[in-house]
């Protein structure tokens, strides 16, 4: 039965708050004031991409939050979640005669910056917009952690139950450029989910690579091989990592659940690699909270990392969960907009976000100015003030459609 339309949803509410507090975390870790250029090529920050100034047959570029906000305001503005390793474009020689107001001298390019099909609205392996008009399927979009690219869960090439609960997905194609992620999968990772046919239902059931499909009995061991090792390890493995997937420990909501294994120079890839488990090389792998941990840190891998360009996988503070916290301990991450715009969609979410920061920076700057001059601040004042401004916006707005 339909639910009346004047008695809101519970698990709608929840949902809601839960992606507005996700939008609040994302930009309350990046200044909504001060363009990062002059930080170099920031760690991780909220990343935006203007239609209106870098349209799809433009070089793909990408702004950070304080020039979506002050720069490319009235533009057609997407948001592209963080990029790692980034630095803002705007006003850079992508944009033609478009000066950034915050930071005027820029270099022409930034080398380091990586782009992909994401700064010009497309996403996932069938190369489609988000949110997409065509697309009828309701399907969740899940970010991987090293190409960064956003893929629907049906183009994952495998099959996942609830994989919004788990920490981190890594794509196949990036599996493929780390083949060495393959082996740490096989321990680590959540197993994948295969469907099995019998006669009244078809049931999904996870595998245990390593295991004898068709015999029950104890697997074979060699000599040198203690029993059950590696087996049990895995299992365990698993049961502690499904604990509680809503739930966290606390290393896991502060972002640092240990630092990457490293035994002197005893290799951890080669000894897992020893123990002979492996899983099917294909579809996407799901990680637990803690899955960086288990990395080894030898000088070999170290150079293996660096090679495929993903060193950044020994980083804890990379991840995403760890770029959540900060914005959570900053005061806008418990604001009261989050109650306010539970009704909103995401988009407009962040459309009133903007606007707060804006509408702050005005009105502090406004009485600053007042108490400057010592000039009391009259009705009429404000009105001037905020007439100025709306004029200001008005020339601004003009002058990016030129």
């Amino acid at each position: 039965m339909a639910a009346n339309k004047d008695e809101p949803n519970p698990e709608d509410i929840v949902a809601d708050e839960e992606e507005m507090e996700e939008a609040l975390c994302v930009l309350a870790g990046s200044d909504p004031n001060n363009c990062s250029y002059s930080r170099g090529y920031v760690k991780r920050q909220a990343v935006f991409a203007c239609s209106t100034c870098t349209p799809s047959t433009a070089e793909p570029a990408g702004v950070c939050l304080a020039c979506a906000n002050k720069c490319h305001e009235g533009h057609e503005i997407f948001e592209l979640y963080t990029k790692r390793n980034f630095r803002c474009d705007c006003g850079n020689g992508k944009f033609g005669d478009f000066e950034c107001q915050l930071i005027p001298a820029k270099d022409n390019e930034n080398n380091k910056n990586i782009y992909n099909h994401n700064f010009h609205g497309c996403y996932c392996t069938c190369d489609r917009p988000y949110p997409d008009a065509d697309d009828q399927v309701n399907d969740e979009m899940i970010q991987c952690v090293i190409c960064e690219d956003w893929f629907h869960t049906r183009h994952l090439g495998c099959s996942m139950v609830e994989p919004e609960e788990l920490q981190e997905m890594v794509c196949e194609a990036c599996m493929g450029k780390a083949p060495f992620l393959w082996t740490y999968a096989a321990h680590f990772a959540v197993p994948p989910v295969v469907s099995v046919s019998h006669p009244e239902e078809d049931v999904e059931v996870d595998v245990e690579e390593g295991s004898d499909k068709e015999d029950d009995s104890e697997p074979s061991q060699t000599e040198d091989e203690e029993p059950s090792t590696s087996l049990e390890h895995t299992k365990q493995e698993e049961v502690t990592n499904r604990r509680s997937p809503c739930k966290r420990t606390h290393e896991e909501m502060t972002g640092s659940p240990g630092k990457a294994t490293s035994k002197s120079e005893d290799c951890r890839l080669k000894e897992l690699q020893a123990q002979g488990l492996e899983r099917p090389r294909e579809g996407a792998v799901f990680w637990p909270y803690s899955w960086r941990s288990k990395l080894c840190t030898c000088t070999s891998c170290k150079r293996a990392y660096v090679a495929v360009q993903v060193q950044f996988l020994m980083d804890q503070a990379d991840t995403i969960l760890a770029y959540e916290n900060k914005g959570l301990d900053e005061p806008f991450g418990q604001h009261p907009l989050m109650a306010l715009t539970s009704s909103l969609n995401h988009v407009q979410q962040l459309e009133v976000i903007y606007g707060y920061n804006e509408l702050t920076t005005v009105i502090t700057a406004f009485l600053e100015k007042c108490a400057a001059e010592g000039k009391t601040v009259t009705a009429e004042a404000v009105h001037q003030y905020f007439e100025e401004l709306r004029a200001r916006k008005r020339r601004r707005t003009n002058a990016g459609y030129q």
